[in-house]
């Protein structure tokens, strides 16, 4: 019996905080031992919010980084396959074939996208953002994900996939299977300043690679009670971000935290090893790729288009060389 395969990542804008882990890689650690999991490194979903050439500089160094602090957090590098969503163009291919399966209402639905919108500061929505869904959807198919682990924000990404297989499967028969949902069991992570979720664009946020004494600053400074406007008023623990930590890690924390740092300390000290696994895990996702778009190419009944034009180019070139 194969094993199902489960699809994941990231945007390589910025360091992984301690809202990933919650909202996500805590998750992915647990599962990736069970399926074959390859991790995008989501770098044109990036350029739906991101799309300056600082940004794109910053893509190779983020995307390392990333995939350290995946592996930092548990992650086996030899049960996972990295790859950078940009170098397989035959992605876009598939984007480009799907995207007329949904409808721009639909799209509409999708809560996150105008909170990606506003935290991004656009005041409207840009064309690739709407279509945001539809890529995902050409990510998770592409590689004919059966299992996508994900957060709250994503859930609603990933129910469109599977509208969208099952209306290719309807209209052109069986070539992809119907995504399973994996919600991740754990609450949102709120930020050190206690208004909002953690979020790097928001400066709220305590990175996986944070040393100690940046996390213990971090921690000191955070927004404790909303209640408390003085030292002789009781405190509670609704609503404080401090004990929200409390409850959601390891009561083991400083020996779990140790031991990310120790993986990290060694996953640095091999200097060619996430580079490898980011350009190995690419060129075996890409051939993975291709026969999936050769696939859905020849259901649709694309490539017998072109070679009936083909046969006709062909013999009319053989009629001239004749009368000649």
């Amino acid at each position: 019996m194969s094993v199902a395969r489960m699809l994941t990542g990231d945007r390589p804008t910025g360091r992984l905080h301690l809202g990933h882990y919650v909202g996500s890689i805590a998750n992915r650690v647990k599962l990736h031992r069970r399926y074959e999991s390859f991790f995008i490194i989501a770098d044109l979903h990036m350029l739906t919010t991101r799309n300056r050439r600082e940004d794109v500089d910053q893509v190779a160094g983020n995307a390392r980084e990333m995939v350290t602090d995946i592996l930092a957090a548990g992650v086996d590098p030899g049960r996972a396959t990295f790859y950078l969503q940009s170098a397989i163009p035959e992605v876009g291919d598939l984007n480009t074939l799907l995207q007329n399966l949904v409808t721009v209402p639909r799209l509409e639905r999708v809560p996150s996208l105008k909170d990606m919108a506003r935290d991004a500061g656009k005041e409207e929505m840009p064309y690739g953002l709407l279509g945001y869904p539809v890529l995902q959807a050409a990510d998770i198919l592409c590689v004919k994900g059966e299992v996508v682990p994900v957060g709250r924000d994503n859930a609603a990404h990933v129910e469109v996939t599977r509208e969208i297989a099952r209306r290719f499967n309807h209209l052109y028969g069986p070539v992809f299977p119907v995504p399973e949902l994996i919600p991740a069991d754990t609450p949102s992570l709120v930020g050190t300043d206690g208004t909002a979720k953690m979020s790097k664009s928001r400066g709220n946020s305590i990175a996986l690679s944070d040393d100690a004494a940046t996390v213990r600053r971090k921690v000191l400074g955070m927004y404790t009670d909303p209640n408390r406007v003085r030292a002789d008023v009781p405190g509670t623990v609704e609503g404080n971000p401090v004990f929200a930590y409390h409850e959601v890690f390891n009561p083991d924390r400083d020996e779990v935290a140790d031991l990310a740092r120790q993986r990290r300390a060694e996953i640095e000290a091999d200097r060619g090893l996430v580079d490898r696994l980011i350009v190995e895990g690419t060129e075996r996702t890409r051939q993975e790729v291709r026969q999936t778009v050769l696939e859905v190419r020849r259901a649709m009944g694309l490539t017998g288009a072109y070679q009936q034009v083909r046969r006709r180019a062909e013999r009319s070139r053989r009629r001239a060389d004749a009368s000649t």
